[in-house]
């Protein structure tokens, strides 16, 4: 019968998870949501009754994108 050898044990370390405070995580988050909203407006704007800018520019300037998203557009 042989007998395994047991390697010693490496010491183990404890690893700190630093705090990140909820207000200035919560800050970007809301800044990265608006962020967010603002380019699927443009990227969706069809250029309809709620579109703010006029014409149909817009609707050009991001026309592959609708498409790879899968908004309707012709």
């Amino acid at each position: 019968m042989s007998q395994l050898s047991a390697a010693p044990l490496a010491p183990t370390t404890s690893v700190e998870v630093p705090a990140v405070p909820l207000l200035q995580l919560g800050t970007w988050v809301v800044f990265y949501g608006l962020l967010a909203m603002l380019a699927i407006f443009f990227v969706s704007a069809g250029q309809g009754a709620i579109s703010l800018p006029a014409g149909t520019a817009v609707h050009e300037w991001v026309h592959d994108a609708r498409h790879l998203l899968g908004y309707p557009c012709h």
